[in-house]
């Protein structure tokens, strides 16, 4: 490969110059910034826990005063040894924030053993105060450090330049996600593929060899991460190698099962007879934890409406006074093992909506079974505006509150919808329906007909009431920011 395609492939990625030192002092800088973060507020809880334990007695006990200037110390060693710096979880997942709170939890425990073994008589208002504010404010910094690092993806700016290894399509899929999903922070840069006859490239990245190919193309590439895709011409032998080959220069190598949408809590490697197999949990749709589900939705539903009541109130008056039509729009809608429910939401068309439908099916800006237009011209100004905001789905707690729906889950498809479904797609029809999901927080209306149902599908077989918290605060990003919503 010439030295021009080199450089034309490095401004593809956004970089500029060899991958590895670049990335090298991104990251280390990254981590000396989540550290000082860290450090910061860990002392800052200190003086709120100083300041609210003894505000009232004027005079605090130079003992506090030492412990609080250690706490920046104690928690940033705790951090460490709770991997809280692993570079593999720099900008994705929620393994980071947990390790945070493992850390609270961690030193609690340690005080309180500490304190009964010295016999030393720790304030609790002290220790109460000190660490859950330590988390609140140390888990508040990491996520705003977090979101500048993806506004800095978006722009192409630390990535980790990575060589993909599979078969044509795959590695074409694999680069389209990680396109769309710049967070992620992996920038395809050149790619082995297995069975490539006539083809210089997958997805404008230059095919560059086959599987045997791979250890010089990262060299020449000065690829920083190797992405194996399933394909069974990859062995266990061949992999062994490769892993031999990266090891020399420092190289990552991730490597995709085949086996699609299933995250970690449900996979453990188990080795048997020399063998590490990946054992795969059934998916978790009955049992404790879903009645803790329902019993959160109810509660949550009835609370939201309570709340809210004044909301639906201006909101109703809003859609009266705009054509005097009626403030509610309902709808079949499939359920929970396939059986249909009457969803509500506020009005935003005007009232002879369906029957104009016919004559915009010419226009329809969505690649599956619905009907979507970005500027639908049966929607009403106050619809349009209810529709930006999301709050046109608010009557929706009420089919949450009477056991229709949940708060979280996949989208509720219409009966034309599940009539059309292949057999693996009513897999999302084992779990209600929510008002938000997986497919609200990636993009709504603007996502490709084929990637929602994966997302509908993931959600189904990865759901937890950890997910469920993770959408909810996510859903409150994408209404501010309307993300889809037209």
């Amino acid at each position: 490969m010439s030295s021009s395609v080199t450089a034309t492939d490095r401004r593809r990625s956004g970089q500029a110059g060899p991958a590895t030192p670049i990335r090298a002092t991104w990251t280390s800088t990254y981590l000396r910034t989540a550290a000082a973060l860290d450090c910061f507020c860990s002392l800052l809880a200190g003086l709120i826990a100083l300041e609210f334990r003894f505000a009232v007695q004027g005079d605090v006990p130079a003992g506090y005063v030492a412990l609080t200037a250690a706490l920046p110390a104690l928690w940033l060693a705790s951090v460490t040894l709770a991997g809280g710096y692993d570079p593999r979880f720099i900008g994705v997942g929620s393994d980071e924030f947990r390790r945070v709170l493992n850390v609270a939890v961690s030193l609690t425990a340690g005080a309180a053993v500490v304190a009964y073994a010295a016999k030393f008589d720790l304030a609790r208002g002290y220790v109460l105060v000190a660490l859950p504010s330590a988390v609140a404010l140390d888990l508040t910094a990491r996520y705003r450090l977090r979101k500048w690092l993806h506004r800095r993806r978006r722009s192409g700016h630390y990535m980790r330049r990575t060589v993909a290894v599979g078969h044509a399509g795959a590695v074409s899929d694999l680069v389209a996600m990680l396109r769309r999903d710049s967070h992620h922070g992996l920038s395809v840069v050149a790619v082995c593929v297995a069975d490539a006859l006539h083809q210089d490239e997958v997805g404008a990245v230059p095919i560059c060899g086959n599987l045997d190919s791979v250890a010089s193309v990262v060299s020449r590439f000065q690829a920083d991460t190797v992405a194996i895709l399933a394909c069974p011409e990859m062995n266990g032998t061949r992999l062994r190698e490769l892993a031999w080959d990266l090891e020399k220069t420092g190289t990552e190598m991730c490597v995709a099962s085949a086996l699609l949408d299933v995250a970690g809590p449900r996979t453990t490697i188990r080795p048997v007879a020399g063998l590490p197999l990946l054992h795969v949990d059934h998916a978790e749709l009955a049992g404790a934890k879903q009645v803790i589900k329902a019993m959160f939705d109810r509660v949550s539903a009835g609370l939201a409406l309570a709340v809210l009541a004044p909301v639906f109130a201006m909101i109703a008056v809003a859609i009266w006074m705009t054509d005097h039509g009626p403030v509610f729009f309902r709808q079949i809608r499939v359920g929970k093992d396939g059986e249909p429910f009457t969803v509500w939401k506020f009005r935003t068309m005007v009232v002879d909506a369906e029957a104009r439908k016919t004559e915009l099916l010419m226009r329809n800006d969505a690649d599956g079974t619905l009907f979507k237009m970005r500027r639908d011209p049966r929607v009403t100004r106050t619809g349009a505006w209810l529709r930006r905001r999301s709050l046109d789905e608010l009557p929706q707690l009420f089919n949450v509150l009477v056991g229709n729906m949940s708060l979280v889950g996949p989208r509720p498809a219409l009966p034309m919808e599940v009539a059309a479904y292949r057999h693996h797609m009513r897999r999302r029809l084992v779990v209600k329906p929510g008002i938000t999901g997986l497919w609200q927080i990636n993009g709504r209306s603007d996502l490709p007909w084929d990637e929602a149902e994966r997302l509908d599908l993931r959600y189904v077989e990865n759901w937890s009431l950890a997910l469920d918290l993770q959408i909810l605060w996510k859903t409150v990003s994408a209404v501010v920011h309307c993300s889809g919503a037209y």
